[in-house]
């Protein structure tokens, strides 16, 4: 018999969805909501780096939902300002903006956007308290994903892109950077995921995880 254990890190319950291990934060929501118990307009996304969040995000695209992304938003700004598109950069300048208008001011604006955008909309992705908080406070929910490192090392290497070229070490200190911080306007996604609804582990395929994210969600 296989024995079952919460996630030591974060504080949710184990609940198996066949094979799947889907963490629920009883402290948070209560419990998965049952079909049409609810209707959810705002869906947010937090977790560590290269665990699917994107994934996560395109499935619910794909299911009709707008798509509204932190990393799009802070990329068109270092562009506008002529700095290189690269993680550590991203980070300053998040951390600039946040200090300047507030912890959550990039996820409001996202916020804002998607409430004009007049229909149900995911935003991806959530680091930093303020942000988790602002986002529980007006009604979202909030999904966190979780996998293995070595796993999400291996994954950001496949994107190819110029942000995740970069060394297994380095990877781990650019999520170190950003998953314990006690300034609130600096990165904790650790403390994102503690708010969080529910948190799916993936570590698995891709269709392992469409099914966590279709059993936690109200049809």
């Amino acid at each position: 018999m296989r024995k079952i254990q919460s996630n030591p890190s974060i504080n949710h319950k184990l609940l198996f969805c066949g094979e799947i291990e889907v963490y629920v934060n009883d402290e948070v929501s209560g419990s998965i909501p049952d079909n049409g118990s609810m209707e959810i307009k705002i869906i947010g996304i937090t977790g560590t780096l290269g665990s699917g969040k994107g994934e996560v995000s395109a499935f619910l695209r794909s299911k009709g939902l707008a798509y509204f992304s932190v990393r799009d938003f802070m990329t068109k700004e270092l562009k506008r300002r002529g700095l290189p598109i690269i993680r550590s950069s991203m980070t300053d300048l998040a951390d600039e903006l946040r200090k300047t208008h507030g912890p959550s001011y990039i996820i409001e604006t996202l916020y804002a956007e998607a409430l004009r955008g007049g229909k149900p909309a995911i935003i991806e992705s959530v680091r930093v308290k303020g942000e988790a908080d602002f986002l529980k406070s007006h009604g979202a929910f909030l999904i966190a994903v979780d996998a293995d490192p070595k796993i999400r090392y291996e994954r950001i290497r496949a994107r190819k892109s110029d942000l995740d070229h970069v060394t297994y070490e380095t990877f781990l200190s650019d999520e170190q950077r950003e998953m314990d911080s006690v300034e609130p306007n600096r990165g904790n996604i650790r403390d994102c995921m503690r708010r969080a609804d529910v948190v799916l582990k993936n570590s698995g395929t891709l269709e392992e995880l469409h099914r966590q994210v279709e059993k936690v969600l109200p049809k």
